[in-house]
């Protein structure tokens, strides 16, 4: 089971509620109201719903729909509310996971006891977080294209995937394609666009108050801005682009463009997860604090994203980190992050502290996902260590990411805006280091020739703090 945060709305019909999502009980015939990612939704009748499997209610959607059977691999079950995500494996029983769901809040967030009575799940069809983007691209079926591309755009929309203004852009003018057609001369366009802009961009950088857009448009000669930028790459988007010959007003060429250009973003089909860091220490008190985080992890890494700021603060591959977590028996519930880096220098072991009461969802979401990728491996020769390949099925790194090392990109790491404990070998330490270790760090991580993460040796014990 993999817990994730959540993003859906509040109890009611339009708000994905648990109540609206399943109704009634026993073995009578039940209505199941299922959420697509473009927020249609699917009622199903099934009957003797309390002992139905994911996998059995998985069927009877992609039947509905009339999906082929690789929907089977690239399509999961979840139950989301604001409060947690959890995707359904195919043995769980939705109902009862439903049932179970104030017990599993109280389990895995900080929510106070009224919004726990409050919270309630709703039942979605979403991407498998398990499910290689090197396979989508592979993919043929209109409606699996259109799927995924809703449920990509709905996180750039809000902003679950931060990014740069020119990939925005980008991403917008592909939106548009598909909305309002082809650009043409002449057409009023850029009206279109004003009017809907939300629906283009983050709501970030387009609402009066808000980002970027905002401000543009209170310096008078520069209004309108941003409107212009995502008009013009509207007027970039070529006909021709991503075709493969599909016949007729086929969209399936942009739907297949903006995921190619979403797979650039390297938290494309994460998993995630609420949590907290220490903020480095400031003033002359030296006062720290804690900063909410987004947690994103998926077959390629792990990202902690500034979930008030939307820009990445740590990015890590697999063969780059080691880690572990505490439970709530030992301490506060931690998930620990090892890396390399280096301290004015000299080079050092980093380890960032992520409290979350998750730490233990997304200590078993990293292990599984590189069992995975190990064993995937000889089957997937061009694929990385970590089992990521890029979108055209080269290597990634350094052949993906290039374009997004803008200087201030918002996918860049900001090590800086983290508190961490470093220390180096033989015992020395630059910073106090609370938990008690041996060897390395952390017995967990990635062993292979390929990784280029090295296990600093101190010859004492940490010390327990």
């Amino acid at each position: 089971m993999d817990g994730t945060e959540g993003n859906a709305g509040q109890p009611g019909p339009a708000e994905r509620s648990h109540r609206s999502s399943v109704s009634s009980v026993g073995t009578r015939a039940a209505d199941v109201l299922v959420y697509l990612a473009d927020d249609t939704v699917l009622p199903l009748a099934v009957d003797n719903l309390p002992s139905l499997s994911a996998h059995e209610l998985h069927r009877a959607v992609r039947e509905v729909l009339q999906l082929p059977d690789i929907a089977l691999d690239v399509f999961a079950l979840w139950l989301v509310s604001p409060l947690l995500e959890v995707q359904l494996k195919p043995r769980h029983r939705p109902y009862k996971l439903g049932r179970q769901w104030p017990e599993l809040l109280l389990r895995f967030t900080d929510a106070p006891e009224d919004d726990v009575a409050a919270d309630e799940p709703s039942l979605q069809f979403r991407r498998n977080v398990f499910f290689p983007k090197r396979r989508e691209l592979q993919i043929h079926d209109e409606e699996v294209l259109r799927l995924l591309y809703e449920e990509a755009k709905g996180n750039v929309l809000a902003a679950r995937y931060p990014c740069d203004v020119e990939d925005c852009e980008a991403l917008g003018a592909l939106v548009c394609r598909v909305q309002l057609g082809p650009s043409q001369p002449g057409q009023p366009t850029a009206c279109a666009l004003r009017e809907k802009l939300d629906s283009f961009l983050p709501a970030h950088l387009c609402k009066r108050g808000h980002g970027l857009f905002a401000a543009l448009r209170g310096r008078g000669a520069k209004a309108g801005t941003g409107e212009q930028g995502l008009l013009s790459a509207y007027c970039q988007v070529k006909e021709a682009a991503g075709s493969d010959g599909e016949h007729g007003a086929s969209l399936s060429p942009h739907y297949r463009a903006y995921l190619l250009k979403s797979h650039e973003l390297p938290f494309y089909g994460c998993a995630f997860f609420h949590g907290e860091v220490d903020k480095p220490a400031q003033g002359f008190l030296h006062r720290g604090g804690r900063k909410p985080v987004d947690v994103a992890i998926s077959l390629e890494g792990v990202h902690v994203i500034d979930s008030r700021e939307k820009h990445v603060l740590l990015g890590l591959r697999f063969q780059e980190l080691s880690w572990d977590h505490t439970s709530p028996e030992e301490e506060e519930s931690v998930l620990w992050l090892e890396f390399d880096g280096d301290n004015e220098g000299t080079p050092v072991n980093k380890l960032l502290k992520i409290y979350s009461k998750q730490a233990e969802l997304m200590s078993s979401l990293i292990e599984y996902c590189i069992e995975l990728n190990q064993t995937s491996e000889p089957a997937a020769p061009p694929e990385n260590v970590s089992g990521a390949p890029s979108a055209t099925g080269s290597p990634p790194p350094p052949t993906q990411r290039p374009p997004l090392r803008r200087q201030g990109s918002v996918v860049s790491s900001r090590l800086q805006h983290l508190s961490t404990i470093d220390y180096v070998e033989e015992g020395q330490q630059i910073k106090r280091v609370k938990p008690k270790r041996t060897t390395s760090f952390f017995s967990r991580q990635l062993s292979t020739s390929q990784g280029s993460y090295t296990v600093v040796q101190p010859s004492d014990s940490l010390e327990q703090g």
